[in-house]
């Protein structure tokens, strides 16, 4: 195997034409200066240099070599500076994937306070509700994603297949987003600071994503009853949109109301409470990559706000 330090020596042996002279220039003595090249020339088996007298001259494969040699320290020393940059969170990229309502809350500050610190970092985002998020993680596709799990999520009973599974992946917990009922503004429980979920059996409900809508239904079925499911989309601001019309009642993550207006919808405590948990997820090799390091510490930040 041919070593960049040789190649280095060779060069210089080449360029100022004697041992000594290499040397001087590299600031090593001369015997290490030939040990290295009688290293190198058993590397690649076959002689360098011709020594004669006080001169040196290459042979063919020397010179061939000291030809390649520029190339290929000039590549190095550029791979070097770039690895710098990274490494100084001058240079980098991470590739992040979110769910929707984390997009429009926790991730813009997040981003936005990376930029202003490590303006040489570069963030891209595509959105995905998890497992596939976790999924695209685990293939290699992002470098961090944004996930939730509902506390009946773990690997015990009631865990959703692939949901919860993170004992592989570096989990940095972020916020705990409680669930809150949301009301048309006309309802009979508007005015109500907390009702219990078993007050609205007889209502009409709209659901969110289907890991959500299957989480309501857990809920809606420990009280007593099973919702009637009128309306079911993944587009929380539908869910909003469609309360506020009056065509039914719904619980939607507080991230997901934070991030929407209400608009002819009233917000309302639900009991018995139910959170889902927010984590950043990544791979425990990542997880020591400056910019991903990085990335992590500002969505917590992002969070604690």
């Amino acid at each position: 195997m041919i070593e960049a330090r040789h190649l280095r020596v060779l060069r210089a042996v080449a360029t100022t034409g004697s041992f000594s002279a290499a040397a001087r220039e590299l600031g090593f003595t001369q015997p290490a200066i030939s040990q290295q090249m009688k290293a190198l020339e058993s590397s690649v088996g076959t002689p360098l240099l011709i020594r004669t007298g006080r001169e040196m001259r290459l042979t063919q494969a020397g010179e061939a070599l000291v030809r390649h040699a520029s190339g290929i320290l000039a590549g190095l020393t550029a791979a070097e500076e770039e690895v710098a940059a990274i490494a100084g969170l001058r240079a980098g990229r991470v590739r992040l994937v979110s769910f929707p309502s984390g997009s429009s809350t926790l991730v813009p500050g997040a981003l936005a306070a990376l930029r202003a610190e490590h303006p040489g970092t570069q963030v891209s985002l595509v959105e995905a509700e998890p497992p596939r998020s976790v999924e695209m993680l685990r293939d290699g596709d992002c470098d961090i994603a944004l996930a939730f799990r509902y506390g009946n999520s773990g690997t015990g009973e009631g865990a959703e297949s692939g949901d919860g599974d993170w004992n592989d992946l570096v989990v940095r917990p972020l916020l705990a987003d409680r669930l809150i009922g949301l009301l048309p503004e006309d309802h009979r429980l508007a005015g109500t600071d907390a009702i219990d979920i078993g007050e609205l059996a007889g209502d009409p409900w709209i659901a969110g994503c289907p890991r959500c809508r299957r989480q309501l239904v857990e809920v809606c079925e420990e009280s007593g009853f099973t919702p009637r499911i009128d309306f079911a989309t993944d587009d929380y601001p539908a869910v909003i949109g469609l309360v506020g019309a009056g065509l039914g009642v719904a619980v939607l993550p507080a991230l997901a109301i934070e991030s929407v207006r209400p608009k002819g919808a009233v917000t309302v405590t639900v009991e018995p409470a139910v959170v889902r948990e927010i984590v950043a997820l990544t791979l425990p090799d990542l997880a020591r990559v400056p910019a991903v390091a990085a990335t992590l510490d500002q969505l917590s930040l992002a969070a604690a706000r």
